[in-house]
C-alpha cells in the first residue's frame, strides 16, 4: 500500500491515526454531550461547537505561522499533543451539573474545548505540512534520475495524501463506538437504559416542572419507566438519570487521552523519518538576480491568489459537510429509530466508507491517468462539491415525502406517534455515502493542491490557510439547528444543497486556470 512512496509516511499516517481518534471521540458526542450535561438547548450547543470546531482551523494558522517561524514542526507537534491530552483529561472529570456549578462547570468545560483545539493547532496543520515536505524531497530525489521519474513521483502525492486520510479515518471508525459503550455499560451497571430522548425532559423537569406541558410529562413518565427508572420520586429520577448518563461519556473521554499518548510515542519515535526543515532552510541559501527575485515574486502571488480563491469557496463546503456533527447528529437522535443503534454510532459511518472507498476511488484515478485521462486536482474538488450536492437532495426529498415538520415539533408530539414517524437507519447509510464521497474529491486533494501551490517557505503558513478556511465554515454551522428547529427539516436541507451547487459552479469556473497554475 506504502509502496513507492515517501519512507515516512507510514509513520507520521500512524501518529496522525491515534490523535484522529481522540478527536473523533469528541467530535461524535460534542453537542449531544452538551445538551445532556448542561441541558442546553440545541441552538447553544451549536453555538459552542461551531466555535470550537472553528477554534481547531483558525488555531492550526497560529500553530502554521509558530513552526514556520521557528522551524521546529517537529516540537510544536509534540507539544500539540501534550496540550490536547491535557484538555481531554479536564473533561474526563465527571462533575453533575446543577443550578449551582452550571457557572464554573460550563466554562471550565468551555476551557478544556479551547486547549483541545489550540492543542490540535499546533499538531494538524504541521503534521501534514510534513507530509507535503516529504513529497518535495521525493520528487527532488526523482528528478535526478530523470524527467519519467520526476513525473511519476508527482503522481504519487494526491494517492499519497489519500493513504494518509485513510489512516485519519480508521481512529475515526473506532472512535464514534467508545462513547455510546462506555455510557451503556455505565447505564446497565446502575440498572438503567439508553434513551436519547430522556436527558432534555430530565432537565426540562428538573428546572421547571410546573411549566411542563402535560404531553412532555407524559413523555417524560413513560420514558422513565421504560427506562428503568422510578417515578414515585421524579426529581431524583431525573437528576440520578442525567448523572449515571453523563458519567458514562466523561470516561470515554479518558480513551481520547490514552489515544494522545499513543500519538505522541509513535512520532518521537519515528520523528528521524521525517523532513528537517531547519537543515533544508540552510542547506538552499542560495543568490538570485533581481530578474530572478521579480518573476520569482510574480509566481508566488499567481500561487497564493490561486489558494486563496479555493480557500473562498472550500469554506461553504465545510459549512455544509460538517453538520455531520451538528445537524445530521440531531436528525440521527430525533427522526431515526435508534433502539439498537446509539446516534453517537452513525458517526462511524463516514470514516468506514472512506477506508473502503478511498482504495477503489484511487484505482479509478489511477486507471484514467494511465489512460491519458486523469482529471485535475482542481476539478476533482468541483465534482466533489456536486456529489456533496447529491447528499442533501437526497435528505431533502425524503423528508419531504415523509411530511417531517420542524424538529421542535416533532418533539413536542406523542411518543407513540414519534416512534411510528422515524426513518430507518438505511436514510444515514445513503446519506452519508454520498457525504464520504464528496469529502474524499475535497478533503486530502485539498490537502494535495496546497502542497503543490505553496511557496516552500510558507508550507506551514499555507497549510493552516487550509484550515483556516475550513474554520470560517465552521463558525457558520450554529445556523443549522436554527433551521432544524424551526423549519420543515426539508427545507434546511435545501440550504445546504444550493450551498453545494453554486459552489460547485464557481469552482468549475474557474478550473482553468488553477490547472495552469498548478503545472
Amino acid at each position: 500500500m506504502f509502496k513507492n512512496h515517501p519512507k515516512g509516511l507510514f509513520a507520521a499516517a500512524l501518529s496522525n491515526m491515534g490523535e484522529r481518534f481522540g478527536y473523533y471521540i469528541m467530535n461524535a458526542v460534542l453537542v449531544l454531550f452538551l445538551c445532556s450535561k448542561f441541558g442546553l438547548p440545541e441552538e447553544t450547543s451549536g453555538t459552542i461547537y461551531s466555535f470550537f470546531y472553528a477554534g481547531i482551523y483558525i488555531l492550526s494558522l497560529l500553530g502554521g505561522i509558530i513552526a514556520d517561524r521557528t522551524q521546529n514542526y517537529k516540537g510544536t507537534i509534540r507539544k500539540g499533543l501534550v496540550i490536547m491530552a491535557t484538555g481531554y483529561i479536564l473533561l474526563s472529570i465527571p462533575i453533575l451539573a446543577t443550578a449551582g456549578n452550571t457557572s464554573w462547570l460550563l466554562p471550565l468545560t468551555c476551557f478544556a474545548l479551547f486547549l483541545i483545539a489550540f492543542g490540535n493547532g499546533l499538531f494538524k496543520g504541521n503534521l501534514q505540512a510534513i507530509v507535503g515536505q516529504m513529497y518535495d524531497n521525493f520528487e527532488a530525489e526523482a528528478a535526478k534520475k530523470g524527467i519519467k521519474e520526476l513525473e511519476y513521483a508527482k503522481s504519487r502525492r494526491d494517492p499519497g495524501f489519500q493513504l494518509f486520510y485513510v489512516f485519519i479515518n480508521i481512529g475515526g471508525l473506532i472512535a464514534p463506538f467508545v462513547a455510546p459503550l462506555l455510557r451503556e455499560w455505565w447505564l446497565g451497571a446502575n440498572d438503567l437504559i439508553y434513551n436519547a430522548q430522556l436527558p432534555a425532559l430530565c432537565h426540562q423537569y428538573i428546572n421547571d416542572a410546573a411549566a411542563m406541558a402535560p404531553e412532555a410529562l407524559t413523555n417524560l413518565k413513560q420514558l422513565m419507566t421504560s427506562a428503568g427508572g422510578s417515578i414515585a420520586d421524579l426529581n431524583k429520577s431525573c437528576t440520578d438519570y442525567l448523572q449515571i448518563f453523563n458519567e458514562g461519556i466523561h470516561y470515554s473521554f479518558i480513551a481520547s487521552v490514552v489515544a494522545m499518548m499513543i500519538s505522541l510515542v509513535i512520532f518521537i519515535s519515528c520523528q528521524k523519518r521525517f523532513p528537517n526543515p531547519l537543515k533544508k532552510a540552510s542547506q538552499d541559501v542560495v543568490t538570485y538576480t533581481q530578474e530572478e527575485k521579480r518573476v520569482m515574486a510574480k509566481e508566488i502571488k499567481q500561487r497564493m491568489a490561486a489558494l486563496f480563491a479555493v480557500l473562498g469557496i472550500v469554506i461553504f463546503f465545510w459549512f455544509s459537510f460538517h453538520q455531520n456533527g451538528m445537524s445530521l447528529s440531531f436528525f440521527a437522535r430525533d427522526f431515526v429509530d435508534s433502539t439498537d443503534v446509539a446516534p453517537e454510532v452513525w458517526q462511524a459511518i463516514n470514516p468506514f466508507f472512506v477506508i473502503v472507498l478511498t482504495p477503489i476511488i484511487v484505482l479509478i484515478f489511477g486507471a484514467l491517468e494511465s489512460k491519458g485521462k486523469g482529471i485535475s486536482t482542481p476539478k476533482k474538488i468541483a465534482i466533489g462539491m456536486f456529489i456533496a450536492g447529491l447528499a442533501f437532495l437526497f435528505l431533502a426529498i425524503f423528508s419531504y415525502t415523509q411530511g417531517y415538520p420542524s424538529a421542535n415539533e416533532f418533539r413536542a408530539e406523542p411518543i407513540d406517534q414519534q416512534i411510528g414517524d422515524k426513518a430507518h437507519w438505511w436514510v444515514l447509510i445513503v446519506t452519508y455515502f454520498f457525504l464520504t464521497v464528496a469529502e474524499l474529491f475535497i478533503s486530502p486533494l485539498g490537502l494535495s493542491f496546497v502542497s503543490k501551490v505553496a511557496p516552500k517557505h510558507l508550507l506551514g503558513l499555507c497549510q493552516g490557510l487550509w484550515l483556516g478556511a475550513t474554520a470560517v465554515g465552521n463558525l457558520l454551522l450554529w445556523i443549522g439547528p436554527l433551521m432544524y428547529n424551526s423549519w420543515p427539516i426539508w427545507k434546511c436541507w435545501t440550504v445546504f444543497l444550493v450551498v453545494c451547487l453554486v459552489s460547485m459552479g464557481v469552482m468549475f469556473g474557474m478550473v482553468r486556470w488553477l490547472e495552469r497554475v498548478t503545472k
